[in-house]
């Protein structure tokens, strides 16, 4: 079991001092060298070392000694060394140090007397203390105040022991008299202080008494104060009214500091619901946010905003535009906690307030002065978007601005854009005109895949007139560029034909692989992905455009999905074309235009130019275009002109209902029970009653009616914590309350004496397994007969693994001092489940997280062999693993190959092995191995080094 400790020292174990040589060094004349002895005696106390043999050669030489510097290290010594032995009796030789002590604190320098009252504080030895009560006592009047108010702390300290009401008898009365004539502010706050925490009801009546000059005492001293008055009105929850008119004084009161500000708005909303009161703190909280240039008091702040906006949003509502000033901060985390806030506290009268503030702040990003502005500019994006959806007036003054941003650097912030530009378009039908118009001017300017397939899905569905739709089509076809994609010189055909290698396309475009991507279950599927590279510019024909539009590059960069998209939703746009257009002939040229693009696309993905060949999902759905312009039926029209727009409203009604539903769920609160008390307000005596007051009857007599008080102590939850720790027939019963914060846990524990005896010594030892770490050791105690007492034990948990707590209660007997008595406790086992709570996670969200904070582990491949499946069979019976994925479904044929691997005896139990290879151009093979576990997190830490097991060349 480890000690307790007051004081922390770094020591360097490279060179540890010798008891030796610390002896000759504290017997010798030297100052400083005794000085040097002296810490390197402390620093091997505090790390272990025993060192019993000093202890007389320091009484010898260093007591006598007048240098301060000496006499502050042997303070420390005397504070870490044993003055006990194992039974708890105070060792005969630390009578020796009483007089020393004694005279420190009758001597004339008041450093001296300063350091040894302050070390008295952390004695607890009733039989070294009591002699030197009296000249503890002396120094309270002492000329110097840093005397005078170590004096308070070691009368408080003192006071606070098992035994100090003996030893210091009218310590109260004292303090109180001391309180009375003082002028030193931090005496002051000592002395009130120790008042507080020794003798609350006489600090209750100082404070009562000097109500009026509250304002004018020091910060310290004003915290103490809203310390006490949570603690009494905690106690006593009907005497709160005239406390809260001191802590309204202070917060109204202009010398008054932010540290006060601050305690004093947090002391009054955990004191009233008043509207007076709430509006009261939330305004010091916002002048709060707004002075403060720390980071992270602003990120506190903006935490207790949240808080009032969860408990009272009707107030909260008219502070929304001073909650929105906190936008100016740079930091993208206070910027990110501002606008959860506002949005919910937007209402019809506000909303155009807040879309003008969110409005001007896209603007502000276009400046490029800050490097996080795209992400700031997604957040506003995703702001403006939910504005829109709860109040769709405001969505007509927004989307045109937001659809300048299609084209954005940052693609999630423009997929943003454009998700909200398909929800505002189905859901405000008199937009549709305008928004068309928009999208068709600024299509161009698109470069992201997947921002250019939500566009033109939108032309598909929302191009409805005539002038629309042949607009939209012009706009694909000049996107997309001359047709066929690419055609060959007969040179450059011959040395195909020759050589069989593929040649490259399009110096603008890209160079198309394949990757593993992450599912929102954890699982891995291959997809297509584009990364820019630098290729040399081939010899093409006329067929291709010396600079190429949107659609044509991503295309020509592999992406068939793409082309996938375009071709279907070009289908519906012909098919409309059909409806809308009267000449048949301009819709015949329409849908020979668009079987050539479709047809040109197909060429292009089964050509051997592509680095890859075009994915089989993407052939089958423009092979399905093809087919239905050519043969075109009324049920197949219907369903893609009608039935895709209504699966998409159909699915935003359903996202709207599930949100309204989850709403009326964090609605829901408990009502009274039968029998409750019911306060009539009206009958009530209003005599002597401030407004703040009757503003807060009346809302403590809401709360009693809606069951908000009996919601906060839900005793049948806390049956739940209590662990029984020894049993009914033990001589000491012992039963626990675990209460786990995060990651603290406290264990509240009731000893009962069971015996007729009085146990002397009663100490609780606790010990963890796991990741647990016990903070302090309980003290011992002395328990009379059938009389219980509360024990307090702090534990740490360092990690998310399940740990155990087990321990037993030691005692002596006042019939038998000489044996101790051993009562076994029960474990307690802590489960992660009590410090982890769900939470829910959008896939987008989770994808990002699953990208940004590198989940796995993973593992360079360097190898010589050729055959990616033959390399893949080699891991598997090299490791003992088995492949979830059947080898002959493995695309290994594209020069690419991904497999789930299930290991089971080399990377431990449950561990998921995913494998990536790449054939490079020289015919080796590059890639990775990702190890994820699937119950324990990680399986292996980020830098392990992984050596296959090895039958053949790899490594």
């Amino acid at each position: 079991m480890e000690k307790s400790c007051t004081l922390l020292v770094h020591f360097d174990k490279g060179s540890p001092a010798l008891a030796n040589e610390i002896k000759e060094s504290l017997e010798g004349n030297d100052v400083q060298a005794k000085i040097d002895a002296m810490r390197k005696a402390v620093m091997l106390l505090l790390n272990g070392e025993q060192l019993p043999q000093l202890f007389i050669t320091i009484v010898r030489y260093v007591l006598p000694s007048e240098d301060h510097t000496v006499q502050k290290l042997l303070l420390l010594y005397l504070e870490i060394i044993d003055k006990t032995d194992s039974r708890g009796r105070v060792l005969p030789e630390m009578i020796l140090i009483c007089q020393t002590l004694r005279n420190n604190l009758q001597h004339p320098n008041e450093y001296i007397r300063g350091v040894t009252l302050r070390f008295l504080c952390r004695l607890s030895e009733a039989e070294i203390i009591e002699p030197l009560v009296p000249s503890i006592l002396s120094n309270l009047e002492h000329r110097h105040p840093f005397v005078r108010r170590n004096a308070v702390l070691a009368i408080m300290s003192l006071y606070k022991l098992p035994q100090g009401e003996q030893l210091l008898v009218d310590a109260p009365e004292t303090i109180e008299r001391l309180l009375g004539t003082e002028q030193d502010a931090s005496t002051r706050r000592n002395a009130f202080l120790m008042l507080f925490q020794c003798a609350q009801d006489r600090a209750v009546a100082y404070l009562l008494s000097h109500i009026e000059s509250v304002t004018d005492w020091g910060e310290l001293m004003q915290m103490v104060v809203l310390d006490l008055i949570r603690k009494v009105c905690r106690t006593n929850r009907s005497e709160k009214g005239r406390y809260i008119k001191i802590i309204i004084g202070l917060l109204d009161s202009t010398s008054t500091s932010t540290a006060v500000s601050y305690e004093c708005a947090g002391t009054l909303v955990s004191l009233s619901s008043a509207p007076t009161a709430i509006r009261a703190a939330a305004n010091t909280y916002c002048q709060l946010l707004l002075s403060q240039s720390d980071n992270n008091v602003k990120l506190i702040v903006l935490d207790r905003l949240n808080e009032l906006r969860s408990a009272h949003r009707d107030i909260m509502m008219d502070l929304i535009m001073d909650v929105l000033r906190a936008l100016s901060s740079p930091n993208l985390d206070i910027r990110r906690k501002t606008l959860d806030i506002a949005l919910e506290l937007i209402t019809p009268r506000n909303v155009d307030e807040v879309v003008m503030t969110l409005k001007k702040e896209v603007v502000k990003t276009q400046s490029g002065e800050l490097e996080k502005n795209g992400e700031y500019r997604q957040m506003l994006v995703q702001a403006i978007h939910s504005c829109a959806i709860k109040f769709p007036e405001v969505a007509g003054s927004v989307v045109h601005l937001l659809m300048d941003y299609l084209g954005d650097s940052n693609v999630a912030s423009a997929m943003d854009v454009v998700v909200f530009v398909r929800e505002i378009i189905e859901t405000n039908p008199k937009l549709r005109v305008s928004i068309i118009t928009r999208l068709l001017d600024t299509f161009y300017q698109i470069r992201a895949a997947r921002v250019c397939a939500c566009a033109v899905w939108i032309l598909g569905e929302y191009c409805l007139s005539l002038s629309e739709v042949e607009t939209a089509i012009a706009t694909i076809k000049q996107c997309l560029g001359d047709l066929p994609f690419y055609t060959l010189n007969n040179e450059e055909t011959d040395s195909v034909d020759s050589s069989k290698k593929p040649s490259q396309v399009n110096s603008a475009a890209t160079v198309s692989s394949r990757r593993p991507t992450v599912l929102a279950d954890g699982t891995y599927a291959t997809q297509s992905a584009a990364s820019e590279t630098a290729m040399t510019p081939p010899n093409l024909a006329a067929g291709s455009l010396s600079s190429p539009g949107n659609l044509r590059s991503l295309i020509l960069g592999g992406d068939f999905f793409l082309g996938a998209v375009v071709a279907s939703n070009l289908t519906k746009i012909v098919l409309r074309l059909e409806e809308v257009q009267p000449s048949k002939t301009e819709v015949n040229k329409a849908v020979a235009g668009a079987l050539l693009i479709m047809v040109s696309m197909l060429q292009l993905g089964q050509s051997s130019v592509m680095p890859h060949p075009i994915d089989n999902d993407s052939y089958d759905r423009i092979i399905l275009c093809i087919r239905l312009l050519c043969n075109t039926g009324d049920e197949a029209r219907k369903i893609w002109l009608q039935s895709c727009r209504q699966s998409f409203a159909k699915m935003l009604s359903d996202k709207q209902l599930r949100e309204t539903e989850e709403k009326k769920a964090k609605a829901q609160v408990s009502q009274a029970q039968p029998d409750d008390l019911i306060d009539f307000y009206h009958l009530k005596s209003r005599k002597g009653m401030s407004l703040l007051e009757l503003e807060d009857e009346v809302q403590d007599d809401l709360k009693r009616a809606t069951g908000e008080f009996t919601k906060d102590a839900d005793d049948a939850n806390k049956l739940n914590r209590i662990l029984q720790l020894t049993g009914f027939s033990d001589p000491v019963y012992a039963e626990a309350y675990v209460t786990v914060h995060h990651y603290d846990i406290v264990l509240d524990v009731t000893v009962v004496n069971r015996t007729k005896e009085t146990l002397q010594n009663l100490c609780l030892e606790l010990a963890t397994m796991g990741d647990l770490k016990l903070v302090e050791r309980p003290q011992n105690y002395v328990l009379a007969p059938e009389s219980s007492r509360q024990i307090r034990a702090n534990i740490k948990v360092s990690s998310t693994e399940t740990g155990v707590i087990f321990g037993n209660i030691v005692y002596e007997t006042s019939s038998n001092l000489l044996d101790r008595t051993v009562v076994v406790l029960n474990d307690i086992h802590i489960d992660i489940m009590d410090y982890i709570s769900p939470a829910s996670c959008p896939d987008a969200a989770f994808r990002t997280m699953w990208a940004e904070f590198e989940w796995e582990n993973k593992v360079a491949v360097n190898t010589t062999i050729q055959d990616e499946k033959q390399f893949l069979e080699h891991i598997i019976k090299s490791t003992n693993m088995k492949c979830l994925t059947p080898l002959s479904a493995l695309d290994g044929e594209c020069g690419y190959l991904a497999a789930n691997l299930y290991a089971k005896s080399v990377f431990g139990e449950d561990a998921l092995v995913n494998v990536s290879i790449e054939k490079q151009g020289d015919g080796k093979l590059s890639g990775y191995i990702r190890i994820r576990s699937k119950t324990q997190g990680i399986a292996l830490s980020l830098g392990d080094k992984i050596t296959l097991k090895q039958k053949g060349p790899a490594s």
